[in-house]
């Protein structure tokens, strides 16, 4: 990370977000973390971030911030990203995923060219909506099919054609679903893994045959600094996995680890309106540049249901 000494992360609070803003301070980088400190922050990740010499946090909103200091890239992490909340509402969608990224955009785009940071935009495989067969590669047209996923794929054409009117230098990173330790509790792994520890029953839409990819989020983490180092210029990046499992498959495995009965480990509800059936990345254009996933779904699938605590959200 040698050209990228200062970096500017927005959404650091979050769950992909904090891994990368604690990777980024590994490396000795400086990170200015833009974070709104929503719902789904994580408040030990905070105490420990406030307490290194190279880290400042600023509590604002992306879509407000009217201020851009010097930096030599900018990720944007920052996004509501729940479907379920999409879907009932999706006001706030529109508020952060599409006019946030116009506004940091503009801020860009108001320093001297020579002073222009790279705009990182953290995506979505769910920009194209949901393939039965084959595999998404970054040429595909956009179907995206929610509201989430509709402010994603909106925000990528706002970053794509910021650069060609403007010179605004951008890499767009869209990662396939990710996991990993301390997810804040509305995605399926985390969510699930807490109700039945608690002796309840997940919950399962439809009867648990949508597929996902699975990514660990050190391993996006891996791909967006090899976006940031290696990546061409005004390139999109798919990041896929090696695995895809269906839902149930996913608590079934959840359930065998807790010792927990099938017959009391889920309940199922009606479909997600707007499910999209399944999604599959071609990433071959990133993995050309080095990266491959290096973790496996359950190798790691134990360490996270066991250390999950909900008491850093609270």
């Amino acid at each position: 990370m040698d050209k990228y000494n200062i970096i500017i992360v927005t959404g650091g609070l979050g769950f992909i977000g904090k891994h990368f803003v604690r990777r980024c301070l590994e490396l000795g980088c400086f990170v200015k973390n833009y974070d709104n400190v929503s719902y789904a922050a994580d408040l030990r990740i905070k105490a420990e971030f406030d307490a290194h010499e190279n880290y400042i946090h600023f509590q604002t909103d992306i879509a407000t911030l009217n201020f851009l200091p010097e930096c030599d890239a900018l990720v944007n992490f920052a996004a509501e990203s729940h479907v379920d909340n999409a879907i009932t509402s999706n006001r706030k969608f529109c508020e952060t995923n599409f006019l946030g990224v116009q506004n940091l955009l503009e801020l860009v785009r108001s320093k001297q060219e020579a002073e222009r940071p790279l705009f990182v935009q953290i995506s979505t495989d769910e920009v194209y909506g949901d393939i039965t067969a084959g595999q998404h590669s970054e040429n595909d047209k956009l179907i995206p099919s929610n509201p989430y996923s509709a402010t994603k794929a909106s925000a990528d054409m706002l970053v794509k054609s910021w650069g060609r009117t403007y010179d605004v230098p951008w890499r767009i990173v869209r990662p396939t679903n990710n996991y990993g330790c301390h997810q804040y509790p509305e995605k399926l792994i985390p969510k699930s893994a807490w109700r039945m520890r608690r002796g309840l029953p997940a919950i399962m839409h439809g009867d648990g045959s949508y597929i996902r990819s699975w990514l660990h989020v050190d391993d996006t983490v891996d791909a967006v600094l090899t976006v940031i180092e290696k990546g061409a210029p005004n390139q999109i990046y798919n990041v896929g996995s090696n695995i895809e499992l269906r839902n149930i498959e996913v608590l079934r495995a959840i359930a065998k680890h807790l010792d927990v009965p099938e017959e009391k480990a889920w309940h199922p509800i009606g479909d997600r309106s707007g499910q999209d059936v399944r999604y599959s990345l071609d990433d071959s254009r990133l993995r050309a540049l080095g990266w491959e996933p290096k973790r496996r779904f359950f190798d790691e699938l134990p360490e996270i249901v066991d250390t999950f605590d909900y008491r850093r959200f609270i």
